[in-house]
């Protein structure tokens, strides 16, 4: 072991360089050539393609017609917890887009994020869209929904989503040790709520439960390009009435 506490000797590597092999990589030759790592060829990003709103801009992608198969809406959130500074991430789904910003929804009661909320206010999103080599990012401080704007989306989620967000303490160890009763613990949970709200079309936002505003002072739009020199343009936040300020970065 070093002195830095990492191990002085080389493992065999379980995953190495992964990407595309060129098509001929293997013919005609007995030693197997290295793979290569996939290129970004399928478009680029110019300072005139860009609009001066990032919301704006944001949504012109989003609504690109090659996205229409996929799901993308799909986005990794981060929160870092304090003093501590670990940092956790998760897949979730972008809900809303509004003029101040992105909203996903969550469990907010006992989730890892609500923890890492409370002790810092901030958090980001990254945004990967792989059909047209893209990519989002987005930084900025988070607020709760009011119950009333997170009733609404709530509506619309399918019965069992709506008894299902009740019903879960998220996040929290379901399954003591030695135990495999987890799910039936969770499923008499979810039968408990089930029996609470039977007959009942309309079933209120739970209160530990509901919208997460990200309010973005830093949005950027990421273009693969070849040779991984990718372009990339940042939106920095001037002031709250709307003004940004928009610079390209180096790959």
């Amino acid at each position: 072991m070093s002195s830095n506490g990492t191990s002085s000797e080389v493992k065999s590597k379980r995953i190495f360089a992964p990407g595309e092999a060129p098509p001929d990589a293997y013919s005609g030759s007995q030693d197997k050539k290295p793979a290569q790592a996939a290129q970004f060829s399928v478009g680029t990003l110019t300072r005139p393609d860009l609009v001066s709103d990032p919301f704006d801009q944001f949504e012109k992608w989003f609504t690109h017609p090659a996205l229409k198969s996929t799901v993308p809406e799909t986005v990794t959130l981060s929160t870092a917890h304090l003093p501590s500074g670990r940092v956790s991430s998760r897949m979730v789904y972008l809900k809303e887009l509004d003029d101040r910003g992105f909203v996903i929804y969550s469990n907010f009661g006992t989730s890892s994020k609500s923890r890492d909320i409370e002790s810092n206010g901030f958090g980001s999103l990254c945004f990967w869209w792989k059909v047209l080599e893209r990519q989002v990012r987005v930084e900025g401080r988070v607020e709760r929904l009011s119950e009333q704007e997170s009733q609404v989306y709530f509506d619309t989620r399918a019965r069992g989503s709506r008894i299902g967000a009740w019903a879960s303490q998220q996040s929290q160890v379901l399954e003591p040790e030695g135990s495999d009763d987890g799910r039936k613990q969770l499923e008499r949970w979810v039968k408990d709520v089930e029996e609470r709200f039977d007959g009942q079309d309309k079933i209120p936002v739970p209160p530990f439960w509901g919208g997460l505003r990200v309010i973005p002072d830093m949005i950027e739009f990421w273009q693969g390009r070849d040779s991984r020199l990718h372009d990339r343009f940042r939106y920095n936040r001037k002031s709250d009435d709307g003004e940004w300020n928009i610079e390209r970065l180096s790959p």
